[in-house]
């Protein structure tokens, strides 16, 4: 399979997983159906798209080991129990059931993918970790997704409280920390931690320094520093201008996911 391809897929992946834990945070009686609807579909469909390029790069490439197969099935089983939660939305039938299925069956595949690329033995930090970071990294992204869809749905529902959005802002800040703190944890524990690892970590350093420092700058930093920004004018309030600055926001989490992809591809560390 072509690696540099699988890496840089894996951010649709991540990001229906991470976009389902998102529709979580605001709370479901205060919003309409046509949010969860509308923001689920976009999901999903990062969802479809994910696992149509892991087919299409099996087929290419003829690489169908037993570990990629699994690999497709677990993302497949995902994909079909999100699609069965977006359907559900339009009744009540196997909501709930379908919703926290699909979110098992979302961390499952992250594991499954992050073993599939782990450096260390099986009894090595590097299997808390790769997991730890790829489900992190799928968080951030589905928070800062959910944010901007929701800050649209007060275009159309005029007298809708501002507490979901501070509620999901609150969220997405708390995630870019906890990714931020993993990231950095997976830099030091892999560096230190005998095995493979510390040699990834020194060719990192060696050669890809300026790629590891956008990767934090342009990444999670600022995307906290345009979270203070959201905040000021959510305590305004200004959903307007805190949907466009999630616009800004997004860009800055999708840029540094890419180049954590990038990292991912030439070193094999779960930046």
């Amino acid at each position: 399979m072509s690696d540099f391809s699988d890496c840089f897929l894996l951010v649709f992946g991540q990001l229906a997983v991470g976009g389902l834990f998102g529709l979580a945070v605001p709370p479901f009686a205060l919003l309409e159906r046509g949010f969860y609807k509308s923001t689920a579909a976009v999901f999903v469909g990062c969802a479809m798209l994910f696992v149509a390029g892991k087919v299409t790069l099996l087929l290419r490439t003829g690489e169908a080991s037993a570990a990629r197969l699994a690999e497709l099935g677990v993302w497949t089983l995902f994909t079909l129990t999100a699609t069965v939660y977006l359907a559900s939305l339009w009744g009540d039938a196997r909501r709930r059931r379908a919703y926290v299925l699909a979110l098992g069956l979302g961390v499952a595949a992250l594991a499954v993918s992050a073993s599939l690329r782990r450096l260390a033995p099986f009894l090595s930090p590097a299997t808390v970790l790769f997991p730890l970071s790829f489900l992190t990294s799928a968080l951030v992204l589905g928070a800062v997704a959910t944010g901007l869809s929701l800050g649209h749905w007060y275009l159309i529902d005029l007298g809708l409280s501002i507490e979901p959005l501070r509620r999901l802002f609150r969220y997405f800040v708390i995630v870019v920390l906890v990714h931020l703190a993993v990231l950095t944890a997976t830099l030091v524990i892999m560096a230190l931690a005998p095995g493979p690892g510390t040699a990834a970590v020194a060719t990192l350093w060696r050669d890809h320094a300026l790629l590891l420092t956008l990767r934090f700058v342009l990444g999670p930093l600022a995307a906290l520093g345009l979270g203070y920004l959201i905040h000021r004018t959510l305590e305004i309030p200004q959903t307007m201008a805190a949907t466009g600055l999630f616009y800004i926001a997004i860009l800055a989490v999708m840029v540094g996911e890419l180049l954590g992809r990038l990292i991912l591809f030439r070193t094999a560390l779960p930046l």
